[in-house]
């Protein structure tokens, strides 16, 4: 640590400024849960982790539905088991290797939050009239803010994206307009592995800073991204 914290008044300690890149550096999407209910107060403090989160021009535009009914969980593994079959077909030269992959934790994890765009997103044009997508990248930094709180506290989430959003809308009765984007498993885990799980298992890998950091403009040899599918 190089004493952030002595030289500009506005830093966070040196410990503090530790804790956060540990969190960061750390953080795991998890598939694997282990038994045992969340802290008491961990969702309260994990719903004002989120409310925190910032958002384009203060629209808010996350919803947070906490899910505790067995049959809702039931129905929510069937539509993610389905949309990964769909997704398999999809991958004809890793069909095989895809369905290996545990995609979900839904019916082991502690805790279930589906996260949604509210309805009427389209009504907010501060700071999103050209980019109608801030809503989502708004909606992002809340579920971020939970998995670094959640981390930071001992305890994993998975985001789970394999649904149909038609679907897991009707299953939750939202309003029309509203989306839901997100699945968040939660609970404790055995142990948060020292590599992403896909990166481990070969399916892919973390980039290389330099081919995704640019000065200036973008440089005529840049790269495209590879294709892992």
């Amino acid at each position: 640590m190089n004493n952030a914290s002595a030289e500009n008044p506005n830093a966070f300690d040196d410990a503090s400024i530790a804790a956060i890149y540990h969190a960061i550096h750390n953080r795991r999407d998890i598939r694997e849960f282990i038994p045992g209910a969340l802290p008491v107060g961990l969702l309260d403090r994990l719903y004002a982790a989120a409310h925190a989160a910032p958002s384009v021009g203060y629209m808010q535009p996350w919803r947070l539905i906490h899910v505790s009914d067995a049959t809702l969980r039931e129905g929510m593994a069937q539509l993610v088991e389905e949309e990964r079959l769909r997704t398999a077909t999809e991958l004809p030269s890793r069909t095989a290797e895809f369905l290996k992959l545990k995609v979900e934790g839904i019916k082991t994890c502690a805790e279930i939050l589906v996260v949604a765009l509210m309805d009427g997103c389209e009504n907010h044009l501060f700071g999103k009239r050209t980019m109608p997508e801030m809503a989502l990248a708004s909606a992002a930094c809340a579920i971020q803010n939970i998995w670094l709180a959640a981390r930071a506290e001992g305890i994993g989430m998975g985001w789970v994206s394999f649904f149909e959003p038609a679907a897991l809308a009707h299953l939750f009765a939202m309003p029309p307009g509203a989306k839901p984007i997100a699945i968040l498993c939660l609970g404790h885990v055995a142990q948060f592995a020292d590599q992403p799980t896909l990166e481990a298992l070969g399916w892919g890998q973390r980039l290389p800073l330099a081919s995704v950091v640019f000065e200036n403009r973008w440089p005529e040899d840049a790269q495209p991204t590879p294709t892992a599918y």
